[in-house]
């Protein structure tokens, strides 16, 4: 299959769009003027059932949808464009859609405040984060072969460059690794690294399997491209190359861990992707799932478990459900904390132990990733047990502390702190670095 993508200036080539009214079509124009908009012919021929469009979660997933806009926004870009004329939007109408991205939180859970200073600059192509863990963006990755539409780093796809993470000095990587041997682990990220070619690819791994990078353990790929184009492991040009690249990682004695997005069942359904998973675990590659947890996609707990059933027939680690994040077009995904709360429970005791790896509901917010254990009482109060999977400061991880019940609450700084007080823990003290919203990068 050859790739063939789908923007907001060739979707009415398909066929399929016949399925769509006139109101749907003209949703994917205006809500693709804002966020960001790409589908293939594998997603398009092969994941979506069209005879269920638009509730098709895969057709949620990839396609616009009016909801996805506040209705202010959304007749704010309709009038706009009733204007425009041309092929090319002018410089006044893009003025225009800046400015609703940049209410829409384009930089959710302070990632700006990850970004290191080395050798007298700010690397707007690494985050740190995390003590063990760099992230990496390397410049020719920040694409997809299609684009979710919930999707957190959708600036980077979009007219807002100032906010874009990417870097293409891989020698400024490796030097900033060196400086920083308390770190285990390199997580390539984007984007979908696994877009680039594998040339350019093993330009930046290849120099960590030397001896001076023993300090590197694991090197993590956050990609979606198995659930979007499993092609790239199967017939594209580079996909031997890219598997032998895998294989040489493995063989060096690190730990490749491909970091896979899978949001739906229908995504595992396909020949192509298990053959794909097949071709990759040959390498000696270890799979892990991730997902957040999202109305009008997969807000059901049997989704969910059967998900990870199959992840694990496959060969797959189920390891992550997220809490979609606060920006974009969260308000059209969003659930209760609550609700999150009681899809996990219910689909992880429906599994059966080598399933529960997984983790979660779990918010990747300012402090850390903060999982919500559940719902208790406490000295006589309804309060959310949560704890901290990672955070700024490593000493805090693990943790159980508690928050207000609300059942309306959809993101952590949507919690006050339980009994009474007026700040978490981790706040008292600042002991994340202006409470939690900045890296000091102290535990260097």
């Amino acid at each position: 299959m050859k790739y063939k993508n789908y923007t907001l200036h060739s979707f009415r080539d398909l066929t399929q769009i016949n399925n769509l009214s006139t109101d749907e079509i003209e949703a994917i124009r205006v809500v693709g003027n804002v966020l960001p908009f790409k589908t293939n012919n594998y997603v398009v021929e092969q994941l979506i059932d069209w005879n269920n469009v638009p509730n098709d979660p895969i057709f949620t997933l990839t396609f616009p949808r009016k909801e996805m806009l506040s209705k202010p926004h959304y007749n704010k870009v309709a009038k706009l464009l009733q204007t425009e004329e041309g092929p090319r939007p002018s410089q006044a109408f893009q003025d225009e859609i800046n400015k609703i991205r940049l209410k829409l939180n384009p930089n959710p859970a302070g990632q700006e405040y990850n970004v290191p200073s080395f050798e007298g600059k700010k690397l707007h192509g690494i985050q740190h984060k995390y003590r063990e863990t760099v992230l990496f963006f390397p410049s020719q990755g920040q694409t997809c072969h299609a684009y979710c539409t919930f999707c957190f780093r959708w600036p980077q796809f979009t007219g807002l460059k100032d906010l874009r993470f990417a870097m293409k000095e891989a020698d400024l990587l490796h030097r900033y690794l060196l400086k920083h041997k308390k770190a285990t682990d390199v997580l390539f990220t984007g984007g979908d690294p696994l877009t680039t070619k594998a040339r350019v690819l093993a330009a930046y791994i290849e120099p960590l399997l030397t001896k001076e990078f023993d300090h590197i353990q694991n090197i993590r790929i956050g990609s979606k491209v198995l659930a979007y184009w499993p092609y790239r492991f199967l017939t594209d040009s580079d996909a031997d190359e890219l598997l032998a690249l895998f294989e040489k990682v493995n063989k060096a004695g690190k730990h490749l861990a491909l970091q896979t997005h899978f949001n739906h069942p229908a995504e595992l359904s396909t020949d192509a992707v298990r053959q794909a998973i097949e071709r990759i675990r040959n390498t000696g590659t270890q799979m892990r799932t991730q997902s957040p947890v999202m109305k009008n996609i997969n807000d059901k707990p049997e989704i969910w478990s059967t998900m990870w059933k199959e992840q694990v027939r496959l060969g797959l680690i189920p390891y992550y459900m997220f809490v979609a994040r606060d920006t974009g077009s969260k308000s059209f995904f969003e659930l209760p904390l609550v609700r999150a709360w009681n899809i996990f429970q219910k689909a992880y005791t429906n599994v059966s132990g080598i399933a529960r790896t997984v983790r979660g509901p779990s918010m990747s917010c300012s402090p850390g990733k903060v999982q919500v254990l559940g719902v208790s009482e406490v000295k006589g109060e309804k309060v959310f047990v949560l704890r901290f999977l990672q955070c700024r400061n490593p000493e805090l991880v693990d943790i159980p502390f508690f928050a207000r019940y609300d059942a309306k609450a959809t993101w952590f700084d949507e919690l006050k702190p339980a009994f009474g007080e007026e700040k978490f823990f981790f706040e008292k003290d600042d002991l994340i670095g202006k409470n939690g919203r900045e890296n000091d990068f102290s535990w260097e």
